[in-house]
């Protein structure tokens, strides 16, 4: 059970590559949505429920992440590893209370609230409402979706697996947890144990997903807590995140930065994305006049 205000761990070593062109000059966190970049956006809210204590692991472009009363750590490999192995860069930073959160998503202060007043050990975010974003993002949701099975007390049973039907997804995880002292002790026990044979879950250790690493937790015998949620967020991953009027719906429930993204205006003709804001497309001259939307 936690007792303190837990500290934060920002996974943000990220190339972006599925984001080309906007990645090229800036790491994935850093990709702008009105004027105001995802990572920025996520501090905001850190921030507003008194959550300072925050730690950025970073890799790509990794000097453009610095920022005054935040630390910054490395990891060197970012070009040919994974979110795990990125985590673990900053091994001896893994104690007390923590939230750790991948660094392409926004959130709703509410779904920091919620997940706070989780007095679990380990806790994971999971959107309830999923599946209506995740078709609007994809033809077929099962292309980018992972297992996740619950048990009848809500803690988790099977994450992160290719599934086969709807059924097998009684939510999305979201990268965003918590852990109490005991429960990131437990975390990396299961990744001692992982370094040493070289393997996690059929995959190098190197190359291993957070989900892997929940998942082998889960294995072996320690319990992990859910922590449902109903939309209020939204994962940046591909220039098509960028475009998806579904995507910018659910941005209309979160509030960072004292800034709100209007789907109104994002349904408006002919918005295009130009790397930092969305832009009206003049159709007749094929060309993207200065105006910004907002």
């Amino acid at each position: 059970m936690q007792t303190n205000k837990p500290k934060v761990i920002l996974l943000v070593a990220g190339e972006g590559k599925r984001l080309r062109p906007f990645t090229i000059d800036r790491p994935k966190c850093m990709v702008k949505i009105n004027g105001i970049s995802l990572i920025d956006r996520q501090l905001s809210v850190l921030k507003s429920v008194g959550l300072d204590d925050i730690l950025m692991i970073g890799g790509y472009k990794a000097e453009m992440l610095k920022r005054k009363d935040i630390k910054l750590k490395i990891n060197s490999r970012y070009y040919e590893t994974n979110m795990v192995w990125t985590l673990f860069s900053a091994y001896d930073d893994l104690e007390g209370d923590i939230i750790i959160s991948y660094g392409d998503i926004v959130y709703s202060k509410d779904i920091l609230i919620k997940l706070l007043k989780s007095h679990a050990d380990i806790s994971v975010t999971i959107d309830k409402d999923w599946e209506n974003y995740w078709r609007a993002r994809n033809d077929n949701p099962l292309d980018d979706a992972e297992t996740l099975k619950l048990r009848k007390d809500k803690t988790i049973l099977e994450i992160g697996k290719k599934p086969k039907s709807i059924q097998e997804i009684e939510g999305q995880y979201m990268g965003l947890m918590k852990f109490s002292s005991l429960g990131i002790k437990q975390l990396k026990s299961v990744f001692d144990e992982a370094a040493r044979c070289g393997d996690l879950d059929g995959k190098p250790i190197e190359n291993a997903y957070m989900t892997d690493l929940l998942q082998a937790v889960i294995d072996r015998g320690i319990s992990i807590a859910s922590v449902p949620v109903s939309g209020g967020w939204i994962e940046v991953d591909t220039v098509d995140d960028l475009n998806n009027e579904q995507a910018f719906k659910k941005v209309d429930e979160i509030v960072s930065c004292g800034f709100m993204i209007s789907s109104i205006t994002f349904k408006s003709a002919g918005l295009v994305y130009n790397g930092e804001f969305f832009v009206k497309q003049d159709f007749n001259t094929l060309r993207e006049p200065a105006v910004n939307v907002w």
